[in-house]
């Protein structure tokens, strides 16, 4: 057991419109009580498009809900057209931002490189990055998921404050478990989740390692969840399609009861 609180982020992906996004809000909302908020975080990233109303709608209720952005330019301000950086997510009131997610990657083109200036960027808008790594089916099958694994961590946080570090959640999703309905065996992601931690020694120090939320995310639901959280070195979970639904989500952040 650790005494690391869980968190639970919701990744929304390209789904649910400002209007939709209020109406699944306020349903976690009503589903989780204090006893919840207690022993769990809970974040939900949704488009940007309904960050603001979200914010409002968080702060006039006085939900223990936090909000999360799914991607931000590593510049903060500039001729990006289409682009979203740091201290805009910051003023809406954005807590953590998801950076280097395996669909960023693939579809996107972010490199490793990209993504750590990404990292850097969120950590000095005095943000949390939820950096995400893992490996894909073919990388698992020729026995380098650790290797590939430990390289990502590296490449994110080479440059960083070894203080900072601390300030960095880290996301274990392998690629293959997205959006397939395949998950990791809990073994196998307590193994790579412990490997997440190691690295994170060799980076910066016992301390900060121990304290570092380090998350699974790939196929997580209600049925699954329990099994996850089994694992010494995992404090939480990013969750994809779960997360839209409010009465799912909810009974994830409440896996323990």
């Amino acid at each position: 057991m650790t005494d690391r609180k869980p968190l639970m982020v919701g990744n929304w992906k390209m789904n649910a419109n400002h209007l939709e996004a209020i109406q699944m809000v306020q349903k976690l909302f009503y589903r989780l009580d204090l006893e919840d908020y207690d022993r769990a975080d809970v974040v939900v990233a949704p488009p940007f498009t309904s960050l603001r109303s979200l914010q409002i709608l968080i702060e006039t209720d006085h939900m223990r809900i936090g909000l999360g952005a799914q991607n931000v330019h590593w510049q903060e301000s500039g001729a990006f057209t289409g682009e979203v950086s740091a201290p805009m997510l910051k003023k809406l009131d954005v807590g953590h931002v998801i950076v280097g997610h395996s669909e960023r990657r693939e579809h996107f083109g972010e490199t490793d490189a990209i993504v750590g200036k990404k990292l850097k960027a969120v950590l000095a808008a005095e943000m949390t990055p939820i950096l995400c790594v893992g490996e894909t089916l073919e990388q698992r099958e020729a026995g380098e998921a650790e290797t590939v694994v430990t390289s990502q961590v590296t490449a994110a946080l080479k440059g960083v404050d070894p203080l900072d570090v601390s300030g960095v959640v880290i996301a274990y999703e392998p690629i293959w478990a997205i959006g397939t309905g395949r998950t990791a065996l809990p073994d196998d992601a307590g193994l790579i989740a412990g490997i997440i931690r190691e690295t994170v020694l060799n980076v910066s120090n016992s301390e900060v390692a121990s304290n570092t939320n380090v998350l699974y995310g790939g196929s997580v639901n209600a049925g699954n969840i329990k099994d996850f959280m089994a694992k010494e070195h995992i404090d939480g979970a990013l969750v994809g399609g779960a997360s839209l639904d409010p009465d799912q989500f909810a009974t994830i952040v409440r896996y323990w009861r």
